[in-house]
């Protein structure tokens, strides 16, 4: 199983410490600003397809998106 855990940058070093001193846990890696940003990008994208799936919001077609551009 994969965990994100959000620590303030001031106690990375020290909350990377604790981890990679539990024996369960298999790697700790941080993430970049950037790869933060794709991830919070695709965790809203997977939210909007589940709501559309329910029937609470509609999405645009790939069609409207294009004539966006």
């Amino acid at each position: 199983m994969k965990v994100l855990i959000d620590i303030p940058d001031k106690e990375a070093s020290f909350g990377i410490k604790v981890l990679k001193s539990l024996s369960f846990v298999k790697k700790t890696k941080p993430m970049t600003n950037v790869t933060v940003g794709l991830w919070d990008n695709l965790n809203e994208a997977a939210e909007q397809v589940r709501l559309h799936k329910q029937g609470k919001i509609k999405l645009k077609t790939a069609q409207e998106l294009l004539n966006e551009l």
